[in-house]
């Protein structure tokens, strides 16, 4: 059995990725509830933006694992890639629309200054920019229209992947024992998945030579 998405009934799959969805909400929508009830502790709006963010890197983490899961431990989910990259950028949204109308209170001016002279929300604006494109042709009908432009559009995720990094590094002034492992997950991920087109090639020409040299012997 190579994964949950292999191991389930057919007709079960699409509702598992709907269960996906809800699964993955649940966390902003119980805080949410926290906030709504004044039990956020003393500053609910920073607890709120930071508790989206972390989800972000969360899930932002879960999608880039797809393919080195399949790969090395045979785990095939490749079914909830897009789910999960757009809980990924829900969260992000949800991140940045707490900081604009609860932080800034929708004071474009002082997001504009927030960008210029903190590099962190400059690093965040920069990864929630790529993400739109991506989010909004994560459907079937964009991948038949864009044919292979959309492999290549969608490897932004690896810049946006890099800015989400440097984006929760640069949120505190001293990282704690979760950003580090959480940014070097990231760092091994973009890594691997960039050295993976280069070992696919590789196993490739071995292949070919290995069956040249078949074929000379025989």
């Amino acid at each position: 059995m190579s994964g949950l998405s292999l191991s389930l009934p057919k007709r079960w799959q699409p509702a598992s990725v709907w269960a996906l969805y809800v699964v993955g909400l649940l966390p902003a929508a119980w805080t949410f509830y926290l906030g709504a009830t004044n039990q956020l502790g003393a500053d609910p709006v920073k607890t709120f933006e930071l508790f989206l963010g972390l989800w972000a890197i969360r899930f932002l983490i879960l999608t880039l694992a797809v393919s080195p899961a399949r790969d090395l431990l045979g785990w095939n989910y490749l079914r909830y890639r897009r789910a999960l990259g757009l809980l990924c950028f829900y969260y992000v949204a949800m991140h940045f629309t707490v900081y604009l109308v609860l932080d800034q209170a929708l004071d474009l001016s002082a997001v504009v200054n927030d960008v210029l002279k903190r590099p962190f929300i400059m690093f965040g604006m920069a990864g929630l920019t790529l993400l739109i494109p991506l989010a909004v042709t994560s459907n079937n009908l964009s991948i038949r229209k864009l044919g292979s432009k959309w492999i290549w559009l969608h490897k932004l995720v690896y810049i946006i992947a890099a800015a989400g990094a440097v984006h929760f590094a640069l949120s505190t002034k001293v990282l704690d024992l979760e950003q580090y492992v959480y940014v070097g997950v990231i760092i091994l991920l973009i890594l691997y998945r960039s050295w993976r087109p280069i070992g696919r090639s590789r196993k490739r020409g071995q292949g070919r030579e290995r069956t040249r040299a078949a074929a000379t012997a025989s």
